[in-house]
């Protein structure tokens, strides 16, 4: 609270000094360890002090109309000189903007790297459009993830968001105060879905509400330091820590799901594969992660033949039976 008290005191200080001024959100989303809490700066003064990831700033005046540097410090900055990062900018006077501060600080440990940026969308809401509706902002901010689309499952209001790189965000969706199904795929189509979350806006009751929704954290934590694993996070107008979404089930969408069958599941050491009907032989096997990459492969010899999984970490993976390199089923598992 000190904190924000503080952040909010200087900037109402800082801002009598302009007469034009812009409505500004910022959102702590690099999940490096090293900037788990950081200072920002506004021009030379102290805007706040430890800034702690996966939070944000009420929406608050900053002066507009002439540059400003925002600048990004660690936690134990003692001035703007240990800045990590400074960024000019010139806000539009009356105009609202969301701010995100993605990448990473650390020169080893996380795969990819991109270095700690910060992201401004330039047409910001802090209410809906439409009371009758949630307007939602989405942000790819998940370093070490791919292109995504964005599916909604509950409703069926389908593909909500299309194709989202790492530090874009999509323009605002206008969407009537429902609880969706959340699953975020890879854009290229290669697996039916990276994981699934619910979005209980109706059961929230946001009507009017406008939010920004982020991805954020990391598909594959052994390549980034065991960071934070990835999920989709919820920042409201009125700022503090973002809100988890709470995952889901993901949809059926597998080739041969009557037929074949995967056991146990999950599974901590073996898997057993059972295809009713049909003669596995002249068949192989191919696992993959949820990237798509490829992390086993077998000779399917015969129905019921137990396979070693327990050199997998754990996760979601996803199992296809083919013969002549075309698949016959899929199937996924988890990986305890």
């Amino acid at each position: 609270m000190k904190n924000l008290v503080l952040f909010t005191a200087v900037l109402l200080f800082t801002a009598t000094a302009f007469s034009q001024t812009a409505r500004v959100q910022v959102i702590h989303n690099s999940a490096d360890a090293a900037a788990s809490e950081v200072d920002v700066y506004l021009n030379s003064g102290i805007a706040i002090d430890d800034f702690a990831f996966r939070t944000a700033t009420t929406f608050l005046d900053l002066p507009a109309g002439s540059p400003i540097d925002l600048s990004v410090a660690p936690g134990n900055s003692t001035g703007v000189g240990d800045a990590l990062l400074t960024v000019t900018v010139t806000l539009m006077p009356d105009e609202t903007y969301i701010v995100v501060a993605d990448g990473i600080v650390s020169g080893s440990g996380y795969n990819p790297a991109p270095p700690l940026s910060l992201q401004i969308y330039p047409m910001g809401r802090e209410t809906a459009s439409n009371t009758a509706n949630v307007d939602v902002l989405v942000h790819h901010g998940s370093t070490d993830a791919p292109t995504v689309d964005v599916v909604e499952t509950g409703v069926g209001a389908g593909t909500i968001v299309d194709d989202i790189s790492y530090s874009e965000f999509d323009g605002y969706l206008e969407l009537p105060t429902a609880d969706y199904t959340l699953e975020v795929r890879l854009a290229d189509g290669s697996q039916p879905g990276v994981a699934a979350y619910q979005a209980p806006l109706s059961t929230l009751m946001l009507d009017g509400a406008a939010l920004t929704v982020l991805a954020s954290g990391f598909l594959d934590p052994s390549q980034n330091s065991n960071g934070p694993a990835f999920g989709l996070f919820v920042a409201s107008p009125l700022g503090g820590d973002l809100l988890a979404l709470p995952t889901a089930a993901l949809g059926i969408d597998e080739f041969g799901s009557n037929a074949l069958r995967v056991f146990p599941n999950p599974t901590s050491d073996f898997i057993t594969l059972s295809a009713a009907g049909y003669d596995l032989s002249n068949t192989s096997l191919q696992i993959t992660d949820m990237l798509g990459r490829i992390v086993a492969e077998d000779v399917i010899v015969s129905e019921n033949q137990a396979i070693d999984v327990t050199r997998l970490k754990a996760g979601v993976y996803q199992v296809n039976v083919l013969r002549d390199a075309a698949f016959v089923y899929t199937k996924r598992f988890v990986k305890e």
